[in-house]
């Protein structure tokens, strides 16, 4: 299961369209709330390692009044997120010994699955609701609707809904030498040493597999001959769908394009399985939370296209 996967809420998406239904969500004196703060979620150390801590809605109004959103269900108790505002961490003051606020990554990095995919979901939302405030066809302010999974432009009615952009992200694979060998590329800013698979935005008019193979031959100019789907991520900054593929290519001659490449790399599933576990002397492995790991991983383990 990749990082910020395995959501484990009922979304209710077919009763959260009810105002009514959603009052008494609200009501119930089981709801619960998460906080974020920042793209942040608050985090509780506990016993069995860290988790999300989790406050009574009615609770987590008193602190932030008005900025909230419905999640979901679980276990037919009603889950909300709240959102603070401002640059002062809220545990210097109401929310003072429940906790910290992480970033997102760190967070998900030290999380259970499903509190990171909750956690995620939430911020993904936030953002989404931050970046559109007015209403794309006419200008005006819009409105939350629908516990916060749309917003509605009260001048001209025009309805919004959260946007999720697709990405690609592959792992070329070359089987016309001694033996198969898959392509890591680097970009400039990241740390010392890492390197990951490609990646690339699909544009309007593409399939994934054209999208593959546009910025694999954009970015390394190799031609892809093949492709195989492995698994997808949500990835909440801000929200991304990461579509995982291997991509089988005609020629183990990369060429790094210096934009979005500075640098590639050829292995072998030895010095892959190296990479992994942190034994290679130069190249430092995609991060856990990252489905470009679990790309590497399967291609180790016999994963082909």
């Amino acid at each position: 299961m990749n990082t910020f996967a395995g959501n484990p809420l009922d979304r209710a998406g077919d009763r959260r369209n009810d105002p009514e239904w959603l009052a008494e969500q609200a009501a119930n004196p089981e709801a619960l709330a998460m906080v974020v703060w920042q793209g942040k979620p608050l985090v509780e150390d506990h016993a069995d390692g860290p988790r999300l801590q989790w406050l009574g809605l009615k609770h987590a109004r008193a602190v932030v009044p008005d900025r909230e959103l419905f999640l979901g269900l679980w276990k037919d108790a009603p889950v909300f997120a709240v959102e603070v505002e401002g640059p002062v961490d809220p545990t210097s003051g109401p929310l003072q010994g429940l906790g910290a606020f992480p970033e997102m990554r760190e967070a998900a990095a030290m999380l259970p699955g499903p509190d990171a995919a909750m956690a995620g979901t939430a911020k993904s939302l936030f953002d989404w609701r931050a970046r559109h405030g007015f209403c794309a066809a006419c200008g005006q302010g819009s409105e939350d609707a629908f516990g916060g999974w749309k917003r509605i432009c009260p001048a001209c009615g025009t309805e919004h809904f959260p946007r999720v952009d697709p990405v690609t992200i592959m792992l070329p694979v070359y089987h016309g030498g001694p033996e198969p060998i898959c392509l890591l590329g680097r970009q400039a800013a990241w740390p010392e040493g890492r390197m990951s698979a490609l990646a690339g935005f699909l544009e309007p008019g593409e399939t994934i597999e054209e999208a593959c193979a546009r910025e694999i031959e954009e970015e390394a100019g190799l031609t892809v001959t093949a492709v195989r789907y492995h698994s997808s991520q949500p990835w909440p900054f801000p929200s991304q769908l990461m579509i995982g593929l291997i991509a089988e290519v005609d020629s183990d001659d990369a060429r790094p394009d210096q934009t979005e490449l500075e640098a590639v790399a050829w292995l072998t599933r030895g010095e892959a399985a190296d990479v992994l576990a942190g034994r290679h002397p130069a190249i430092k492995a995609p991060p856990r939370i990252a489905i470009a790991r679990t790309l590497l991983q399967a291609w180790v383990d016999g994963f082909e296209v």
